[in-house]
């Protein structure tokens, strides 16, 4: 990253108290200059592709209602998406769906690595440091959107629960879920989709209670729904811990 660029990831409302960490890895839909939009179509530059539309200021309104920090990528996901590790062939993909990224399609392995260095490392050293900054161990919350069609299918489900190997927080919370809302364990994704490269990385070796949020991004798309469905999280949250913490 140019110095211009800025850093490859930020933590919003470092000083919050509450006993959560927000993460946010697909915040972002910025392209380093350098890169030429990564060869992208113009339609395609602020798609779906290219970061989870809503995600970001669903995850600040998540963290002003709770008074969690909140840990931001500031990359697109498609110059490297920090959800997944280094070895996977998806980090720096070559096709979204159906969106080409010609800028991914012929990296060197130099390439590659400076891909890793400039943007994960920086991503998970500011993660993993922001954990050890809590003095009692927090609970870690990723926050994500999916598009509502995919390779033209529809897809009904409107909020999904993530887990990997830990689901006590997910279960907690779909319990929780609020009548007519259609929320899922486990979609529109799950761990065998390779998505809970966070949760791995960072909250199952340190034992941390955590949990995958995705919401369809059209339900997100303007104020009002940010606002509606923080309110959401932050009860179905709220609820779950409590109650865990009471048994």
């Amino acid at each position: 990253m140019a110095e211009a660029d800025g850093p490859a990831a930020e933590v919003i409302a470092p000083d919050g108290a509450a006993q959560i960490c927000l993460v946010c890895e697909h915040a972002s839909a910025f392209i380093p200059q350098r890169l030429n939009d990564l060869g992208l179509a113009p339609e395609h530059r602020l798609s779906h592709a290219a970061w989870d539309i809503g995600g970001r200021e669903l995850a600040i309104a998540l963290s002003r209602i709770l008074n969690a920090p909140l840990v931001c990528a500031r990359v697109s996901r498609l110059v490297y998406d920090c959800n997944r590790p280094p070895t996977a062939p998806d980090a720096i993909p070559t096709r979204s769906e159906v969106i080409d990224v010609p800028g991914n399609a012929a990296l060197s392995e130099t390439d590659r690595a400076a891909r890793v260095t400039e943007i994960y490392e920086p991503f998970r050293s500011l993660l993993s440091n922001t954990l050890d900054s809590f003095a009692a161990p927090p609970v870690l919350v990723t926050i994500h959107s999916f598009t509502p069609v995919w390779f033209g299918v529809p897809r009904e489900v409107e909020l999904g629960l993530l887990h990997d190997s830990d689901d006590r927080l997910a279960r907690a919370m779909l319990a929780s879920a609020p009548d007519g809302l259609d929320t899922r364990l486990n979609a529109p994704y799950d761990a065998t989709d390779g998505v809970t490269h966070t949760l791995r990385e960072h909250a199952i070796p340190r034992g941390l209670q955590n949990v995958m949020i995705e919401v369809r991004n059209d339900l997100i798309s303007d104020a009002a729904g940010v606002s509606r469905f923080a309110d959401i999280l932050a009860g179905m949250l709220t609820k779950a811990l409590a109650e865990q913490e009471a048994t």
